[in-house]
C-alpha cells in the first residue's frame, strides 16, 4: 500500500492514495439522496429508471475506484455538475447553441459536458480531455450514451505540447477546469494555465471557468512523495494570471471567490487543513 503524507506547519495528514482500502475518510460509502438537478440528468438524460439512479452511480463508483481510488472518485464529486452553476453558464450555453466551442480540460467522466447536452448544446462542439482514459470509458457506463453523444474526447496530458490537445490549439472558446490545477505547484500550474492560453481563440471574451482545491492562506504543499501542489487564495490566484497574461502577450480579468465547499464545513473532509476552502473561478480574456 502507498502512502502520500502531505505537512503543512500546524498538521500532518496522511494519504494513503494508490491504494483501494476503503476505510478512509475520503471514501463515502453510502449515498442518502441526490440533487433535483442530478437526478433529472441521471433518469432523462440516461433515462434510468428512479429506483436505479443511486445504485447505478455507487456501481460505477467503485469500478473507478478499484482503478483510481481518488478523493473525488470515494466523494462522489462526479456528480456535482459544477459547470451548470458557474455565473457565465446562461452565456456559455447560448454561445454553444450559435457554434462556439468549450473544453473540459481535466474531464473526469465528463458530466459536466452531458450536462450542457441536456440543457440544450450540440455534442459536436464539446470536447473533453483526460489523463485517464478508463474514466472516459466509465463516463460512458454511467451515463449510457455511447451511441448517442457526439462530443470529441481526448486521452491526453496537457503538458504534452505535441500530444492530442494540439490539434485544439487556437480554437476554444471556453475551457472548464474542474478541481485539477491543484494537484501542481505554481510553476506546474502557471505552465498549465499558458496552455490553457494557447488553446483558447486569441480574442477577447474568451472564458476560463472551474474551480479548485485553495486555501486562505496561499502556499505550497509538502508532499513526501515528491510531487508539489500549491493552494491559491484570490490574491495569489488573480497574480498568477497576471503573470501568465505576461507571458503570453494578453490580459485576464479573474473573478475568482472562496468558499467551503467540498465537504469541507460538513467536515466531511478531515484530513483537510482548517485553512482550506474551493476557489471558484472565472478568468475573462479583455486584451
Amino acid at each position: 500500500m502507498s502512502s502520500t503524507e502531505v505537512k503543512s506547519s500546524s498538521t500532518t495528514t496522511q494519504f494513503r492514495l494508490g491504494a483501494s482500502d476503503k476505510s478512509v475518510g475520503w471514501y463515502t460509502p453510502t449515498l442518502e439522496n441526490i440533487t433535483e438537478v442530478q437526478r433529472d440528468l441521471l433518469e432523462n438524460y440516461s433515462h434510468l429508471a428512479p429506483d436505479r439512479v443511486i445504485p447505478h452511480i455507487l456501481e460505477v463508483r467503485d469500478r473507478a475506484w478499484e482503478i483510481h481510488p481518488y478523493p473525488c472518485i470515494g466523494q462522489l464529486r462526479f456528480i456535482d455538475l459544477t459547470v451548470s452553476k458557474s455565473p457565465s453558464y446562461p452565456i456559455v450555453l447560448q454561445r454553444l447553441k450559435e457554434g462556439a466551442f468549450l473544453l473540459d480540460l481535466g474531464c473526469c467522466f465528463a458530466q459536466d459536458l452531458r450536462k450542457l447536452v441536456h440543457d440544450g448544446a450540440p455534442s459536436e462542439n464539446l470536447w473533453g480531455a483526460e489523463l485517464k482514459g478508463e474514466f472516459l470509458e466509465l463516463g460512458y457506463e454511467l451515463f449510457r450514451d455511447r451511441e448517442t453523444l457526439h462530443a470529441h474526447f481526448l486521452e491526453a496530458n496537457v503538458f504534452d505540447t505535441e500530444g492530442p490537445l494540439k490539434q485544439l490549439e487556437g480554437k476554444m472558446d471556453f475551457v472548464q477546469v474542474g478541481l485539477f490545477l491543484h494537484l501542481f505547484d505554481l510553476e506546474g500550474q502557471t505552465k498549465a494555465a499558458e496552455r490553457i492560453v494557447a488553446l483558447m481563440k486569441p480574442e477577447k471574451g474568451v472564458l476560463i471557468l472551474g474551480q479548485q482545491l485553495g486555501s486562505l492562506v496561499a502556499g505550497p504543499i509538502d508532499v513526501r512523495s515528491g510531487s508539489k501542489m500549491y493552494k491559491h487564495n484570490v490574491e495569489s490566484f488573480e497574480k498568477m494570471w497576471k503573470e501568465v497574461g505576461e507571458k503570453t502577450g494578453s490580459e485576464w480579468k479573474v473573478s475568482a471567490s472562496m468558499d467551503s465547499g467540498l465537504g469541507i464545513d460538513q467536515n466531511q473532509r478531515s484530513w483537510d487543513e482548517p485553512k482550506s476552502r474551493r476557489l471558484v473561478f472565472e478568468v475573462e480574456r479583455i486584451g
